[in-house]
């Protein structure tokens, strides 16, 4: 345990004493959330990240421990560890390495050396290294059943020599080098017919080095490949290779030319190349993992438009649209089903513009989400005719990836058991605008799509890390424990499905919960999960302001004594003004609470019931569509961006396809990844750069034409 606090300490650059309080949290049972919120003066201000970084590296690093300890045991079995291959092992600091060193060591399936060394031949692999020269005669000495023939003892020889050179640790780490430096990756067309939209066209006839490769490279080979279209390979300097191993051995003769040449092309180079492939997968995975969660977190923390009567919008062609409308609680109040778009007759599309007019001026209707689904632009078409008599209502394009998911759910069903898939769907658009964090906290993560490759990544780490994410952002924003689903307060940290449907019960049984001292009342929500969950649970209908805020409730004591150093009787002006002015570090000592601790419950205090998504973007209203025939090269226009990728973004600017910003395109400086410069959600002001309207593809400019180079 010290060994792994003192490497994790290096590797993440934080102290060991920040590593050794994390683990020893941990260790007594408490969540990433609540260390990070409220055990700042402990962990030194670590956030939810490093602290969970702490904790993978020292579950990796244990693994690794174990896998040392069993590989050393097993060489020592044999009697065979020597002082420096024990000192190599313990060193390593890959999983993989370690395997290369025990590999000589490895208890053989049946191969060819070992049917040769089993009939006896050893000792002629080592005559051809001695390079005696009446080697003819000395293999008829060992001639057997299995090797009749001096030619096929030479041969058996030849294979032992083989595996000991294909074995040898450092030839196998110089030859990894040097193809990781210097050889490439290379794709052929294997079978055009697999591929009939040619998506994977530009690997048709591709190389690259593979010290170049890019991530998203490597997964869209992987699929090329797995899809049977392409042909996946490398390219190698197979004489340079070799002319080094040969120099490895003084004793030049044709059985040593032929072990050599057989280690090298049948043993060791693919045996690198699969360990090149899969370290280069493990790269782009965990690349296209992180983006993928980068892009979640900012999805989850869209600003919500709170307080809107919505009606969202779920369009079909022939199956027509389906309305629900919602008020500003999120509470269905109906569902229709209208004809609004082709291949409905005319007489259907004039009946669907008064029903759509009806439900607005019925209901008060403020805004529209459109799914972006099938017939979304043409459905978009139709909604900005009906608003031109409705100047007041705006609509918007929501994304609506995972919500067929959704409505099809066992919740689905057990929210809106007499609906059909298709309406539950429409409620879902309409919520999302409201509340995008409560409404997509009901699907499972993976299939928001707001990723790049996410069905070729390890579905297990992906899980975990989306997992995290949603987890983090839900008790960073805080739930309303009065009005959440079970979906939602199942991610506060504490808590569990049975624990949150348990308060949902408690609720429907009980009534409104008024206090955070109420929740104790709530079956089998324990001390542990009390003290996990309060902070992250808000109460605005409590008499005590603080049952509203992330104070926990551990700092109620402090919070009453601070009030009374300060004749605070109220948070009104005088109050705030008193807080603001206050020097932290002098009262500390007084109040028994860390200075970290004190700046986080001023600022909740300052901001009572504060929404942290609200100092993001929120979401773009229009009234009128946008087509791509309107559009002009250079214009300016205002967009949304709905995914971030390896190569690019892309931005919803009102037309049927989202435009792409390629990375080239997003600062006149250089850009490592986009992700720098821009994060779903953001709205961006974009330049059109390249039109195809018949592909009806738009190329788009972060940057003004004047400032292009």
């Amino acid at each position: 345990m010290e060994t792994n606090i003192i490497e994790i300490a290096q590797s993440l650059n934080v102290s060991q004493k920040q590593v050794e309080k994390v683990l020893e949290l941990t260790a007594e049972g408490n969540t990433i959330p609540f260390i990070a919120r409220y055990r700042k003066e402990m962990t030194g201000n670590l956030d939810e990240v490093e602290i969970k970084a702490i904790l993978d590296l020292d579950k990796s690093l244990t693994n690794l421990k174990e896998r040392k300890e069993t590989v050393l045991a097993k060489i020592e079995e044999q009697g065979k560890l020597t002082d420096k291959l024990r000192a190599a092992i313990e060193a390593a600091e890959k999983l993989t390495d370690v395997e290369e060193l025990y590999l000589p060591y490895k208890e053989k399936r049946r191969t060819k050396a070992t049917i040769a060394r089993a009939a006896g031949l050893f000792p002629l692999a080592r005559l051809i290294l001695q390079n005696v020269s009446n080697l003819q005669e000395e293999a008829i000495d060992l001639t057997s059943e299995a090797f009749p023939t001096a030619e096929a003892a030479l041969f058996g020889a030849v294979d032992i020599l083989v595996e000991a050179i294909s074995e040898d640790v450092q030839l196998r780490a110089w030859t990894y080098h040097e193809i990781l430096k210097n050889s490439s990756i290379v794709s052929t067309l294997k079978d055009a017919n697999l591929d009939e939209k040619q998506v994977f066209q530009i690997y048709y006839d591709f190389s690259e080095k593979i010290a170049d490769m890019q991530g998203y490279r490597t997964l869209a080979l992987n699929r090329g490949e797995k899809l049977g279209v392409l042909k996946v390979g490398f390219e190698h300097n197979v004489e340079k290779i070799i002319r080094f191993f040969e120099l490895r051995f003084k004793i030049k003769n044709n059985y040593i030319h032929e072990a050599i040449q057989q280690a090298v092309k049948k043993k060791i180079i693919p045996a690198m190349e699969r360990r090149i492939r899969t370290e280069l997968t493990e790269t782009a995975e965990d690349g296209a993992i992180q983006l993928f969660s980068d892009n979640l977190r900012h999805l989850l923390l869209i600003a919500p438009l709170k307080g809107r009567v919505v009606l969202g919008f779920d369009p079909a062609f022939r199956t027509g649209a389906k309305l629900a409308v919602v008020d500003a609680t999120g509470k269905m109040l109906t569902t229709q089903v209208i004809y609004p778009v082709p291949p409905a007759k005319a007489a259907q599309i004039e009946a669907s513009k008064r029903e759509l007019s009806d439900l607005i001026e019925q209901f008060g209707v403020e805004i529209i989400a459109i799914g972006n689904g099938t017939a979304s632009r043409e459905s978009e078409a139709f909604v900005a005719e009906v608003l031109k008599t409705h100047p007041n209502v705006s609509y918007v394009i929501v994304n609506e990836s995972g919500a067929s998911v959704y409505s099809a759910s066992e919740l689905a069903r057990h929210e809106f058991p007499d609906l059909t898939v298709e309406k539950r769907s429409a409620i879902s658009i309409a919520r999302r605008l409201q509340d995008p964090l409560a409404e997509l906290v009901k699907i499972d993560p993976k299939s928001i799509g707001v990723g790049q490759y996410q069905h070729d990544v390890s579905q297990k780490k992906l899980s975990e890390s989306l997992d995290f994410v949603v987890d983090t952002v839900v008790n960073q924003v805080g739930v309303n424990i009065n009005t959440a689903s079970p979906s939602l307060l199942s991610h506060v940290a504490g808590l569990n499905k049975t624990i949150s449907e348990n308060i949902v019960k408690y609720r429907e049984e009980e009534g409104m919960i008024h206090s955070r001292e109420d929740i104790k009342k709530v079956p089998r929500l324990g001390a542990k999960a009390f003290e996990q969950a309060a902070g992250f649970l808000r109460i605005p209908e409590s008499d005590n302001i603080l049952d509203n805020t992330s104070v926990h409730p551990e700092s109620y004591p402090a919070v009453e004594k601070l009030f009374q150093m300060l004749a605070i009787k109220d948070l009104n002006q005088d109050g705030q003004e008193k807080l603001q002015s206050l020097d932290v570090a002098k009262v500390v000592t007084d109040l028994g609470i860390g200075e970290a601790t004190l700046k986080d419950i001023i600022a909740d205090l300052l901001k009572p019931g504060r929404d942290l998504r609200d100092s993001f973007d929120a979401p773009v209203l229009r009234q009128d569509v946008l087509d791509i025939r309107d559009l002009q090269i250079g214009q300016k226009l205002e967009g949304v961006v709905r995914n971030v990728v390896d190569f690019g973004a892309f931005v919803d600017i009102g037309i049927h396809e989202d435009g792409l910003i390629h990375i080239s395109k997003l600062s006149n400086s250089y850009v490592k990844h986009p992700s720098q410069v821009v994060s779903v959600g953001d709205l961006v002001t974009v330049w059109v750069d390249k039109l195809d309207i018949e592909r009806e593809k738009v190329n788009l400019s972060l940057v003004a034409p004047r400032e292009s180079n």
